[in-house]
C-alpha cells in the first residue's frame, strides 16, 4: 500500500502517515503526537468484495502494523462521515484494540434519512454504535495535541473535519488541486453547503496542510497524492482557483455530479457505516444479510 510521511513542523504539529487504498481510491491516515506518541486512525477501510458480499480486514490489519512500526499508542479511531464508497473498519478496529470510535453528531440525521431509503425504521442507533458523536466546534486532546472539530457538510449533511495544529483532515470536500472538489449529489448533500465548507477550510492559515479523503490520479498524474496546503488550493484548485464565484462553483459542481454513477459499494456501505462498521445483525441462521432497494436510485 502506497504510504507517505508528512513530518511534524514543530510544537503542536502532528506527524501524519498517509496511505492509499487502490481499490477504492481512499486516503487513510495515522496521526501521531510526536511528544507522547498518542495516535489516531482516520477513515480506515474494511475491504469488501461487492460481488461476493465478502469482507476482509487485511487492510485494517496492515494499518495496525503501521501503528506498531511507528511506535505509536493508538488512542482513537475517527470517521469523518458515513462513507459511500467503502466500508468502515471502525468497529473492527475498536474490537481489536479497545480504542473508542468517534464520528460527527449529525450522523444521527444521516441515519434517519437512510432508514427511509432502506424502509427500515429503527435500523440504526448511532448513539449505541459510536462511542462519541462530536459537535461542530468541539475540542479534545490527542496526547499533547489540540484537536478541533469543524462541521463540513456538502458531500454529506454531517461530514466533519479535524483540525490538529497545522494539519486538517478534510475528507470528501477538497480533492487535490488538479482534481477539484468532491461530489455533493448524495442524499443530504448540497453543492451550496459544500462551497461554504470549502471556504471555511480556505480561511485556515495558508500553510495548513490539507489531507483529503480520495485521490484517483489526474490527466497528467497517475500516482496517488493526498496532501496540499490552503495556499495551494486557493491558488490552483481546478474548481475554485482564481476566485470562482459561489454561483459558478455550484453550477459547475451540479453539472459534474449529474454525469457520475453511484459508487459500486454505496448501498452496501451505508447500512454498515451508519452502524460504525458493523455488519447487519445476524439472522436465525447466524448469517448477516444486506438489504438493497431496487429501482430507487
Amino acid at each position: 500500500m502506497l504510504t507517505r510521511i508528512s513530518p511534524s513542523t514543530g510544537k503542536g504539529s502532528p506527524e501524519v502517515v498517509g496511505f492509499h487504498d487502490p481499490e477504492t481510491g481512499s486516503c487513510q491516515y495515522l496521526v501521531i503526537d510526536p511528544a507522547t506518541r498518542a495516535a489516531a486512525l482516520i477513515d480506515i477501510v474494511l475491504d469488501f468484495d461487492p460481488v461476493a458480499c465478502r469482507t476482509s480486514a487485511a487492510s485494517a490489519e496492515w494499518a495496525l502494523g503501521l501503528v506498531e512500526a511507528h511506535g505509536a499508542d493508538l488512542r482513537l479511531i475517527l470517521d469523518t462521515h458515513p462513507h459511500a464508497d467503502h466500508l468502515s473498519a471502525g468497529d473492527w478496529l475498536r474490537g481489536r484494540t479497545g480504542a473508542p470510535l468517534w464520528s460527527g453528531a449529525k450522523v444521527r440525521e444521516i441515519a434517519a434519512l437512510w432508514e427511509g431509503f432502506y424502509n427500515a425504521p429503527g435500523m440504526f442507533d448511532p448513539d449505541a454504535d459510536f462511542d462519541r458523536l462530536l459537535e461542530d466546534g468541539e475540542t479534545f486532546r490527542l496526547g499533547d495535541l489540540d484537536v478541533r472539530v469543524m462541521l463540513s457538510p456538502g458531500h454529506t449533511l454531517g461530514s466533519i473535519s479535524f483540525v490538529i495544529g497545522d494539519a486538517a483532515f478534510v475528507h470528501d470536500t477538497f480533492m487535490q488541486p488538479d482534481s477539484g472538489t468532491s461530489r455533493a449529489d448524495f442524499p443530504g448533500g448540497s453543492a451550496a453547503a459544500l462551497h461554504d465548507s470549502l471556504m471555511a477550510i480556505l480561511a485556515l492559515p495558508d500553510a495548513t496542510r490539507l489531507f483529503i479523503g480520495h485521490d484517483y490520479g489526474a490527466a497528467d498524474r497517475t500516482e496517488p497524492s493526498w496532501e496540499s496546503t490552503v495556499a495551494e488550493q486557493r491558488a490552483s484548485n481546478t474548481h475554485l482557483g482564481g476566485g470562482v464565484s459561489r454561483d459558478a462553483f455550484i453550477a459547475r459542481r451540479k453539472a459534474r455530479d449529474a454525469t457520475l454513477k453511484l459508487p459500486r459499494r454505496m448501498l452496501h456501505a451505508l447500512q454498515v457505516n451508519l452502524r460504525g462498521g458493523k455488519l447487519p445483525a445476524a439472522e436465525s441462521n447466524g448469517q448477516s444479510f444486506f438489504k438493497l432497494p431496487a429501482n430507487l436510485f
